[in-house]
């Protein structure tokens, strides 16, 4: 069986990656991949039936999480690190077994390989297209997809020092049930729900972890312009990577700007001490093939996403760190105390000419819910004075498809008596617009993250409570959320399991989902694809 990977919204023909992935990674990455994750149901299927307790389970808690985010698109395109990630895991899942007395195993729980190719030959039997039953298939990826959202999530958080146990249970319990034959559709919907609650768990921990150790996001201008000194540019999620960037780049003439979406991290109070955290440069991930050779200094990855370079001199500035991976690329490893040294690309960007500017002039963010909620009469007012007459959420993920260019043209549309709320990368489409604002309302209040989805959620059941509705759907907000990888089906899952309806999904519907599948969520949930702008707009409202 040749690669099969439909975890992202631009995969072949919406249809499925059977040559090389649309993200880069070659057939025997792919497969890689897929043995990595049937080697983490192995793991989930001990612990389950052996009733094992994960609060004694360790390490292992942290690798499953790890591998799960590893294998996120464009996270990890280093074949070398993902089968020794297999070994360590397959070591976990032997090491558990010799625990317990379990009969009955599944083969993802006892299955042995001892070479880079045995490795290749079992992955050619397990991937996605092992489950026979299109709806099964189409439902257990759904979980899985989610699953892998879920753990980049709780991966952030637990490099701030917060572990919630009782998500780290449930990623057990879920991806045990997807190599369950006894479980039917009805049940794998079931545990879809499931995942959403516990997304929500997740999303709310890493807003505990980040806002604790860093404050609230407040209102903030940053820059968008180039400064005259060598700089490294960081990129990806992970805010801890960030702070031990700046502490070690303080005073040495070294300046840091973020990228894609790290941008967020300047809303932070406590990065604002930092004189050399300089801006942000450029856009979403996917611009970087261009970008990454006009900063001219060196990239730090410390998550997805990453688009395989096209030279090596722009690979040989890029290091990697956490869960990403990119071969010839420079990995740094955290020691045992969770401290990382980035000596190495601090000297390199000193050897290196100082950033050219590409666009001058600053972009304004920082509307997480506790910001948000410090407006509230001000949007209250504006609301019920008809100011205001709807909110958009336009969260998400950005892409290279010449059809997201929708969701630009549709900010433009939009009549001056909307807002926008956004998170995630989905916001470079149209954070720097000059789409004014309402009575001192920016009309595009950026949350953050992907992950600070949640911040939205939470606005919208404030305001469900100050307007005293009974129903979220009641609320003037429309839901037109753009979506590419496994971080946005968990926030999609979250949505639906606080109970919104009527999301519209785009550029286009996920390729995993299978027509009965997509039926069930489209009768259920409201959940619909995108038309044309002048079409939608005129349908939003209505």
């Amino acid at each position: 069986m040749s690669m099969f990977c439909y975890q992202c919204q631009e995969t072949a023909g919406g249809k499925g990656c059977m040559v090389r992935g649309v993200c880069g990674k070659t057939e025997a990455t792919a497969k890689l991949q897929d043995l990595l994750i049937y080697s983490v149901k192995g793991i989930s299927e001990i612990v389950m039936k052996g009733k094992l307790d994960v609060n004694e389970l360790g390490d292992i808690n942290d690798e499953v999480i790890n591998s799960l985010f590893i294998t996120i698109t464009n996270a990890n395109f280093d074949d070398a690190a993902i089968i020794a990630q297999i070994q360590k895991v397959l070591g976990m899942r032997d090491a558990l077994k010799e625990k317990v007395s379990i009969g009955g195993l599944h083969d993802a729980a006892t299955f042995t390989v001892d070479s880079t190719e045995s490795m290749l030959t079992k992955a050619s039997s397990i991937g996605v297209l092992a489950t026979d039953n299109e709806d099964i298939r189409s439902l257990r990826e759904m979980i899985i997809y989610g699953v892998k959202g879920m753990a980049a999530y709780t991966e952030h958080a637990r490099n701030l020092g917060k572990v919630n146990l009782d998500i780290n249970t449930f990623i057990y319990q879920a991806l045990a049930a997807t190599l369950d034959d006894t479980l039917k559709a009805n049940d794998l919907v079931a545990l879809t729900l499931k995942t959403g609650e516990h997304g929500v768990k997740a999303m709310a921990l890493l807003d505990e972890a980040n806002t604790s150790k860093y404050g609230n996001p407040e209102i903030t201008q940053v820059n968008i312009g180039v400064r005259k000194n060598p700089a490294i540019l960081i990129s990806g999620h992970d805010l801890t990577d960030l702070e031990q960037l700046l502490e070690q780049t303080k005073d040495t003439g070294v300046d840091v700007y973020t990228h894609s979406e790290m941008l967020p991290a300047h809303y932070y109070p406590a990065f604002k001490k930092y004189n050399n955290f300089a801006g942000n440069y450029g856009n979403a991930w996917w611009k970087q093939i261009d970008e990454f050779v006009s900063f001219r200094g060196p990239i730090l990855f410390t998550t997805n996403c990453i688009v395989p370079p096209r030279s090596e001199e722009v690979r040989g500035r890029i290091f990697t760190t956490g869960s990403s991976g990119y071969p010839g690329c420079k990995h740094i490893v955290a020691d045992e105390n969770g401290k990382k040294d980035f000596s190495e690309i601090i000297a390199l960007a000193k050897t290196l000419p100082t950033p050219e500017e590409i666009e001058t002039g600053s972009i304004v963010g920082g509307f997480a819910h506790n910001q948000v909620f410090a407006l509230a009469d001000k949007v209250v007012d504006a609301v019920k004075s008809g100011a205001i007459k709807k909110f958009f959420v336009m969260a998400g993920c950005d892409g290279r498809m010449k059809s997201r260019e929708y969701y630009t043209e549709f900010a433009e549309k939009l009549p001056k008596d909307t807002v926008i709320l956004t998170a995630g990368c989905a916001k470079y489409r149209y954070n720097k617009l000059q789409l004014g604002d309402i009575g001192g309302i920016p009309r595009v209040l950026d949350a953050g993250q992907c992950n600070d989805s949640y911040s939205l959620a939470v606005i919208a059941m404030k305001l469900k409570e100050v307007f005293g509705l009974d129903d979220i759907n009641e609320l003037p907000i429309v839901y037109n959320i753009a979506w590419y990888e496994q971080k946005a089906v968990i926030v999609l899952l979250a949505l639906l399991y606080l109970g919104v309806k009527n999301i519209h999904l785009g550029p286009t519907l996920p390729g995993f989902l299978s027509p009965s599948v997509a039926k069930v969520l489209v009768e259920s949930f409201g959940i619909s694809g995108i038309g044309t702008v002048d079409e939608d707009i005129k349908l939003f409202m209505a």
